[in-house]
Parts: structure tokens; C-alpha cells; sequence
């Protein structure tokens, strides 16, 4: 028999899990997330990428560096910091190719398919490691818990009713030192550390009602806390920490980049309250004025709605373009990103809106028809091409290369673009190389440095070798629609193959002018010297014998 509450109940059969079909069925649905992921950022974010475009123009050649595991003796920050520190030396390359990072490690206890691969390779002569350069070496050097620690605690007690209210808050120092080392000594290198710390707190209120109805007794007890996470502290530690050293194994003026307004921690709160101060049409309205600003919608698309094709497009590209989630809608990622240079530090060290209007605020109409406020208009930053010759050259004026000498270019455009190029030798004769038969996709995105060839691909598609002495050039031009079926019947040949009736950047740019308009494309050029080859030295004749 089964005894259930009061009553008896004889015969109790096993329970049918087909009676909770439905109940199952949701389990789908709850084991999907609620809120969207987002990019994993720190404070220093935008000063990697300030980072990376100083770095771009010190014109620093391609370096390969490693890292040592990053321990931690205090065992209290769970944090993987040599990926960290992989992340943060990636983010300084995207335009600059300053780093290569090599994968030196080999952990005996987990072995995982990539090193069992290549250890058989190293063993049969079919792999080659480069050595690289420069390591980084640290740990977590300290966590001290409850440095300040505020307890309060009072109540109340009477006949009938108890009463009590805590409130308690604590402070966390974690540091991390880092150091930068020359692989080929392994030794440190002085003067190239870095030594950080960082606060994480956390706080806790309570209140706890008890009290007694007749011969009942009922309690009631209320809370609310937060921490702040050690793995966000530790991150920003580790981006600080590498602009640092850094900056001063090369020499340039880092701090610079240390110095913008977004690494003020209230940064991203502030964000957040003006966020959810302006509702769902102000954000939308502001990120469109910004995307205008910015040249992804053209001018008069203030009353564009949300749910427009070329909307949704526009806010893809942008939020390609600034490694925010790409969705297609706008959320608190894409809205900082778009409202990051609206935002600096006043006289009395707050934060305050700039750029923004002064006497009164521009009003732009939302998707439901409310007036809100937006950004003050301005001129949309110009499109242009960075082009530059990447082959390694001592300073001061660039020399020519000699025939067959091997050449590297890179080419960035600062919005999402189609992007088109061309080689003309010393004859005029001109061929297409972007986009060819390996590299097919014509749109690039804004600030991504497109290698010219992909020298760092495992099949660069081409090599571009000095030939004839002469003046040779390399001329791109960027659209911002496709531009192939809109050219001349003389451009649409094969890539790689010299164009019949198209000589020099001249001819180039008057045929896209006509296909695509005077200001539908730009473009841009970067020009060689090639000398001739030196001829070889004459070898002594042998002395003649009798």
C-alpha cells in the first residue's frame, strides 16, 4: 500500500513518463540561452586597437613570439591568461601584422591531436617550427581577499514581531606581473615588465521580518548582492599589461593609447544607463544617426524604419566592422559601439556627451512615430584606402628593388567595400590580382589589412616579383557596390591575365568612373623603382701553366 497525505491508497502503480510528454518537451526551449552573446571586451579594448594602428605606422616588421603558462599560487583567479594574452596580441595584429604567436606548448599529461600530429611530423623531417623571437612570462602574483571588509547588522525584537537589516561590503586586490624575454637566451629583458593590480568587490544587503499570527509563527527574509567577476579583472589586467610591454619593446609612445576615455571603469555603466534612459526608438535612432555619420547609410535615411532590408544590412556591416556580434539588431554591444566617440571626460573628470547638439538636441523621428533625441548631424569621415609596401627597409628614403626581388604590399579600406586590384608593369601592360581565382570574394571588410599577396596563407595564390627595370604599380580601387557586372567588357578577364586595351591606372580609373560614377569607388596607388640585376663580379683567370 501507498500512504499519501491523509488517505490510503492500495495498488499503486509505477508513474508513466508518457503523462509528461509535454512537460518534457520544453526542456528544448529551456536549455536555449536568453540573452545573446556578446564579445568578451575590458576596459583597454579600444587601446588594443590604438595599439594596433600605431604599431602599423612604426611599419614594425612581422614578429613571431610565444608565452609561458601564467600560474596562479593563490589558487583563488580560474582564468586561462596565456589565452588572454594570445587574444590581446592577436588584437594588435589585425592591421599591423606585428605578431605571429607560436604554439610551442606540449603538455605530456593531455596530449590532443594536434600535438600527437606533431610529434609524428617533427619525428619524420615533414614539419618545420620556427623559433620564435620574444616570450611572455608571468603569474598571478597575489590575490588579497577582504583587504576592507563593512559588516552592519541591526534588529529589532518584540513580543509578537522580529526584525533585521544587515549590510555588509568587501574589496579583492588581484595583481599580475608580466615580463617580456628573448627566446634564443631565455633571458629576461630588462626594464620590459609589467606590474598591475586591480579591485574587484562585492556587496550584500538583508532584511528579515519574523513574527507570530495566533499560534502561527511566519518569517519572511529578503536579499540582493553582487560580486564582481575575477576573470573580467584579470582580463583587463592582461591587456594593460601587454600594451605595456608592448609599447616599450617597440619603442612607442604607448601611453598614448592608454589614455582614452573608454578605459575609465564607469565607461560601459554610464553606456548602460543612457542605454535604458532612452527606450528601444531613442537607441534605434541614435545608432542610425551614427551608421549616417559614418557613411554605412546614405544621407536622407533618417526616416528609415528598423525592419528595412538595408537597415538590417547596414547594422551587419557595422557591427562587422567593430567585432560586436554581428545580428542585425540593435543591442547594447552595437549601441556602444556606435556611440563610443560621443562620449569623453569633462573638466571635473566626469562623463559627458560630445558631439552631440549644445543648444538643444537634434530630433529625429523613431520607428513609432515619437520624437527623440538624436546626434547632432556632422560630415561622414572619408572613404579612403591605406596602401603600403610591407617589405622590411632600414629608414630613411625607401630603395628600389632589384629584378626578381619578391614584393609584399597590404591594402585597408576604412568602410566595408568591394575592393579591386591591379598590377601595371614598366611597360603599362595591366593585369588583375584581386580578386582571383583563390581569393573570389571582392567585399573586405573596414580596417582589415588585405595582404597583397597573402604571403601568411597556405597557398598565396600569386607572387609579385620586380620585373623589368622600370616604374611598376599596383593600383586598388574600392566600390561600394559590386562592381563586376557594371565594368567594361575589357575588364571582365580572367585574373592574372594581361587586359587587351587597358594600359596603366589612367585607363583604370576612367573606366570605373563611367561603370560606377565619379563617387560610387576610390581609389589609391603605391609606385616601385626596379634597377636592373648587378652584374657579377669577373672571376680572376687562372694563371696559364707550361
Amino acid at each position: 500500500m501507498c500512504l499519501l497525505g491523509l488517505g490510503l491508497i492500495s495498488g499503486c502503480a509505477p508513474l508513466d513518463p508518457r503523462r509528461d510528454t509535454e512537460y518534457h518537451e520544453a526542456a528544448f526551449t529551456a536549455d536555449r540561452p536568453t540573452v545573446r552573446p556578446v564579445r568578451s571586451i575590458s576596459s583597454f579594448s579600444e587601446s588594443l586597437v590604438c595599439m594596433d594602428h600605431m604599431l602599423r605606422a612604426a611599419n614594425l616588421p612581422t614578429t613571431l613570439i610565444t608565452s609561458k603558462q601564467f600560474p596562479d599560487f593563490s589558487g583563488k583567479v580560474p582564468a586561462a591568461v596565456k589565452d588572454m594574452v594570445i587574444t590581446s596580441l592577436s588584437q594588435m595584429s589585425h592591421v599591423s601584422n606585428a605578431f605571429r604567436f607560436v604554439d610551442f606548448e606540449v603538455d605530456i599529461a593531455r596530449q590532443d591531436t594536434v600535438q600527437n600530429l606533431s610529434t609524428i611530423l617533427l619525428n619524420n623531417n615533414q614539419m618545420q617550427l620556427q623559433r620564435p623571437a620574444l616570450y611572455v612570462s608571468g603569474a598571478i602574483a597575489f590575490v588579497d581577499q577582504n583587504v576592507l571588509s563593512n559588516r552592519l547588522s541591526a534588529g529589532t525584537s518584540a513580543s509578537r514581531l522580529d526584525t533585521g537589516y544587515s549590510n555588509s561590503k568587501a574589496a579583492t586586490v588581484v595583481a599580475l606581473e608580466a615580463h617580456l624575454g628573448d627566446f634564443r637566451t631565455r633571458t629576461i629583458i630588462p626594464g620590459l615588465d609589467s606590474a598591475n593590480e586591480v579591485v574587484i568587490g562585492g556587496a550584500g544587503q538583508g532584511f528579515d521580518l519574523a513574527g507570530r499570527i495566533g499560534d502561527y509563527g511566519v518569517k519572511f527574509n529578503i536579499g540582493r548582492d553582487y560580486a564582481l567577476g575575477a576573470g573580467g579583472a584579470v582580463r583587463t589586467l592582461v591587456d594593460l599589461a601587454m600594451i605595456e610591454l608592448v609599447g616599450k619593446w617597440a619603442r612607442v609612445p604607448y601611453w598614448q593609447c592608454l589614455m582614452l576615455d573608454q578605459t575609465n571603469p564607469n565607461f560601459q555603466r554610464q553606456m548602460r544607463d543612457w542605454y535604458a534612459e532612452s527606450g528601444p526608438a531613442g537607441q534605434f535612432a541614435l545608432v542610425k544617426a551614427s551608421l549616417i555619420s559614418r557613411g554605412y547609410l546614405p544621407a536622407g535615411s533618417e526616416v528609415m524604419p528598423i525592419n528595412e532590408p538595408a537597415m538590417r544590412y547596414a547594422l551587419s556591416r557595422f557591427q562587422s566592422d567593430r567585432g560586436v556580434v554581428v545580428s542585425g539588431v540593435v543591442d547594447f554591444p552595437t549601441y556602444d559601439a556606435a556611440l563610443r566617440n560621443f562620449v569623453a571626460l569633462n573638466e571635473s573628470g566626469a562623463l559627458s556627451r560630445i558631439g552631440w547638439a549644445s543648444n538643444g538636441p537634434m530630433q529625429i523621428t523613431g520607428p513609432e512615430g515619437q520624437r527623440v533625441a538624436g546626434l547632432t548631424g556632422g560630415t561622414p569621415a572619408p572613404w579612403l584606402i591605406d596602401m603600403q609596401i610591407e617589405n622590411p627597409q632600414p629608414a630613411g628614403e625607401r630603395q628600389p628593388f632589384t629584378e626578381g626581388e619578391q614584393i609584399f604590399l597590404s591594402a585597408r579600406v576604412n568602410r566595408t567595400s568591394h575592393l579591386y586590384c591591379y598590377f601595371i608593369d614598366s611597360r603599362g601592360q595591366t593585369m588583375r590580382i584581386l580578386p582571383n581565382a583563390l581569393q573570389p570574394n571582392s567585399l573586405v571588410s573596414a580596417n582589415l589589412a588585405v595582404r597583397i599577396p597573402d604571403w601568411m596563407g597556405p597557398n598565396p595564390g600569386f607572387i609579385l616579383d620586380a620585373g623589368r627595370p622600370g616604374v611598376e604599380t599596383v593600383i586598388c580601387l574600392a566600390t561600394a557596390q559590386a562592381a563586376d557586372p557594371l565594368l567594361p567588357p575589357e575588364l571582365q578577364g580572367r585574373a592574372l591575365t594581361a587586359l587587351i586595351g587597358v594600359n596603366g591606372a589612367e585607363g583604370l580609373q576612367q573606366r570605373y568612373a563611367a561603370a560606377m560614377g565619379s563617387a560610387g569607388y576610390v581609389t589609391q596607388l603605391v609606385q616601385w623603382n626596379v634597377v636592373p640585376r648587378p652584374a657579377p663580379a669577373p672571376t680572376e683567370a687562372a694563371p696559364a701553366t707550361k
